[in-house]
Order: C-alpha cells, then structure tokens, then sequence
C-alpha cells in the first residue's frame, strides 16, 4: 500500500495562479503533496494530456425551490448536484428562499431536509431575505450566519420578493455588523411594473415581450441605486447576473473608485439574444428569465466585463423549469409572458460553456478561468482555501480536463430534470472527464461513483475579501463619511 489514497499524474495543474506539471497526492479526502515522484498509491490516475483544475465551485443555482409565481424549479438536490458534478462542479450554494410571513430559520431547516439525504457532492446556502421583519433582523440572520449561512440575497424586483430601499439597508446593517456577504438582484421595480401593465393591457403577452419589459435602463439605474445603498452602509455587495453594458459600467466606476463591488454574469448572457424569445409558438418561454436575454453588443460587453475583471464569478443562475403544466406552462398552453416562471437550466454547462468559448478561443487563459468558475466564489463566499484551489491541505476537489475534447449540446447527454436545454446543437471543445470530490471519484467514463446523500453541508467562515472596513465595529459611527473612505482592495485571484 503506498502512502496517499489517489495519486493523479502526468498532468497540466491550474489554478487561478499559476500552472505546472507536476503530481496532485491525496489523502483523507485532503491535498497532500504536490511535486514529483511522490511515491505510489493502490490509485493512480494517469492524466496525461489533461488539465487537472480545481472542481468548480457554483455560487448560484435554485434547486428544489418554489419560485414567487408557486411553481417548484425541476431539480431536486439529487439530479441538481449530480449535474453539476458531471459539469466538472463538487461544490454548489443553491438558495433557501424565504416567503413573506416565513420564518427564515425555519426555511433552512426545510431547505436542509431536502439536501441532506440527496445532495452528492457538497452544499450551501443563500438566504433569501424577503420579510426583514424584527425577528429576521435581530435574532435569525445574525443565528444564521454563525451557523455558516454567512450570505444572503435582496431583491429589488418581483412583487413578493422586492425590498424597499430602506429595508436594504436594513439588511445592510445586519451584513455589516456581523461580516456577512450580501447579493442584489438589481432591477427597477416600477420600470417593470410600468411596462408590464401597459403590454399587457395591449394584448402583447408573448413571450418576446418579456424582455421589452425589463429595460436596461433599468437595470442600470437599480444597480447604480444599490451601489449607492452599499456604499452607505458600508458593506461590499455582488451584483448578479448582470446583462447590461450600462450596469457593468456602474459597476466598473465604482471598482475604479476603490469601492468593494463585485459582478457576477451567466452563460445566456454571452450565448443567446432576445432573438430566441421570439422562437415559433411557445418555445420562446424556454429562454424567458431574468435579466432578459439582450443583443450582440451586450454579449461583446459582458466578454470586455470578463475579460478586464469587472466580474469576478461566472456563474449559472440555474433555475429549471420543465415545459410542462409544473413548470412554464403552470397557467396554461399558451401563457402571459407575465405567467412565465423566469429561469433556464445551465449547471452543468456553465464551466464548459466558459471553457470552450472562453479558454479554448483564446478570450481568457486557463488561470481567469479557473478563478471565475472556482477561486473567486470560493473567496467570496467563505469556502478558501478549503475549496476552489489545488493546495496542501485543501480538499480535494478536481476536475480532470480535456481540452481537446469535442462535444455537440444536447439535452440527452445531460443530468438534470428539466427536460430541454437552451444550448441544445452548440459545440464544445474543453470537457470534464474526470470529477473528485474530496478525494472520492466521483464522475468516471461518464458514470457517477458517489451515493445519494454523500455530499457535506459546508458551513461557510466570513470572507475577509468580501469584509467591510468597518464591519467589526458594533455600532454606526454618525462622524464616519460613508461612501468617501471606503478603498479597499480588489479581489485578485
């Protein structure tokens, strides 16, 4: 018997870093040892020709969740995880959604019974922050986040989910005082509402109309509108899936001020248009989501956002909706755009999608891949060094790659339960070939090795990258010049 569990060689290691040829040893589900001639294993993995990166770390998906229109997202936390796993992901932060007139503890417990006897690979939680009542404020987040739920989510649209300007930063207060890290889903409300009243009552309801009515001015205002809030509240904040050029240059200005936002874009933001709404009959509901898809330029805007750092995660946003009666079509054959439940599916392509349009075209290098879709998350989110890097001592989360692995998209040779894919006939060149998650095979000749329920619940630490200034201090100082001395450093990878 030799000294490690799994000995991986002959391999390209990346990380956000750096990259060299050099061995990977695990033990007890640890990096042990990187360097060469480590010695034996009763397991060698021979990855000659390969790319040996950290497993993925996916910072947004909605599994087995009910959304604010009633209707339950396709996956549950078994086919949920298993496609993220065989997307080259080993750990995932889905959202544990509290409703209005929730408990949010209570709505973890349940989100808990759901993955624990499913999930196979390992998980978190978000919490949706609906109802900041009393309660919620002073006594469930601030018992959340010492349990390791240490991020939340505002939104400020949708009707049973938006919070009023003051009650963000009410949710600020609470992510300042005791370090946690808040996401902003960042559109105008009433732009939407206006819109929405007006196309409707002009009997434009297909499903092409649903991104006329989430405009980017709109986008852009709410974004400059949360930066805003968090630069009052002194508290870092992401703003996710952004599809504007006029939110990410927001977001960009205020990087450049020295202030601690961060972005997160999606694959249907550099891959599809509005054009795919407007599909024959009711297949344009597949794309409807929110922000909407945009046009070409947006697509180049969002690479430039990439490509220059102005985001720091690339995430899925994964939110499946079957094409049936317990999904999109909830209200019927031929519903409103407005009875459309927002989302698609994407998990398990997400890293590939980047891989093959991103490193494989020569648009990013191996090291902002590896940091957008692993390290960045990690570091936002509470989870590095344990996860989203190859090191001594983290876990061992791996991905094997190949890069010159080709593979046409369809929804046959994918995991999850949604039953259609919106990449379906695109062309993949970079692929996972092999999963680890600590330190278990979990995804081998395109058979899953890991048991239903084998994944660990990751209770996440504060994340210094994402702490304010000030966020240790108990009280608000009145003399502080908020928004004028905040500079802090950027996440690098």
């Amino acid at each position: 018997m030799g000294e490690f569990d799994v000995l991986i060689r002959n391999g390209t290691v990346a990380t956000a870093a750096d990259v060299s040829h050099c061995e990977v040893a695990i033990k007890d589900g640890k990096v042990a040892a990187l360097g060469h001639d480590l010695g034996d294993s009763p397991r060698v993995i021979d990855a000659a020709g390969m790319l040996v990166l950290p497993g993925g770390v996916e910072g947004h998906c909605h599994i087995e969740q009910m959304g604010s229109l009633g209707v339950m997202t396709a996956d549950d936390f078994y086919t949920g995880t298993v496609s993220a796993v065989f997307g080259g992901t080993t750990s995932i932060l889905s959202f544990a959604a509290q409703h209005r007139g929730q408990s949010l503890r209570k709505t973890v417990d349940d989100y808990m019974a759901r993955a624990v006897p499913k999930a196979v690979i390992d998980y978190g939680f978000h919490l949706i922050v609906s109802d900041p009542t009393a309660q919620v404020l002073g006594q469930e987040l601030p018992a959340l986040i010492k349990d390791g739920c240490s991020s939340f989510k505002i939104y400020m649209t949708y009707d049973k989910l938006a919070l009023a300007d003051m009650q963000i930063l009410d949710v600020l207060s609470v992510a300042r005082r005791h370090g946690a890290f808040v996401l902003v889903h960042a559109e105008n409300h009433d732009m939407i509402r206006w819109l929405r009243q007006r196309l409707v009552e002009r009997g434009h309801v297909e499903p092409r109309y649903h991104a006329i009515s989430h405009p980017r001015v709109g986008e852009g205002e709410a974004t400059h509108r949360a930066i805003a809030l968090s630069r009052l509240a002194d508290v870092p904040i992401l703003i996710v899936h952004v599809s504007t050029e006029e939110a990410m240059e927001e977001i960009r200005q205020a990087q450049t001020a020295g202030f601690k936002i961060f972005a997160e874009t999606c694959p249907q933001y550099l891959l599809l248009t509005a054009s795919d709404l407007d599909r024959e009959g009711m297949e344009g509901a597949k794309y409807c989501c929110s922000p909407p898809l945009r046009d070409k330029a947006s697509q180049e805007a969002m690479w430039r956002g990439i490509r220059n750092g102005t985001f720091q995660i690339f995430s899925s946003d994964h939110a499946p909706y079957r094409m049936d009666e317990t999904g999109k079509l909830s209200a019927g054959p031929r519903p409103a755009f407005i009875q459309i439940a927002n989302g698609m599916p994407g998990i398990e392509l997400r890293a590939p999608l980047l891989f093959s349009e991103g490193v494989s075209k020569g648009r990013i290098d191996i090291n902002q891949f590896v940091a957008l879709t692993a390290t960045n998350p990690a570091k936002l989110y509470g989870m590095y060094p344990r996860k989203g890097t190859i090191a001594v001592g983290a876990d061992a989360d791996i991905a094997i790659w190949d890069p010159r692995k080709e593979v046409t998209v369809s929804y046959d040779m994918l995991h999850d339960a949604t039953g259609y894919t919106p990449y379906e006939g695109m062309q993949v060149k970079g692929w996972p070939v092999m999963v680890l998650s600590r330190g278990r095979v979990a995804v081998e000749n395109g058979e899953l090795k890991v048991e239903r329920g084998s994944g660990r619940f990751l209770a996440r630490d504060l994340s210094d990258a994402a702490r304010p200034l000030g966020a240790l201090e108990a009280e608000v100082d009145p003399r502080r010049n908020f928004g004028t001395d905040l500079v802090s450093e950027r996440l690098e990878p």
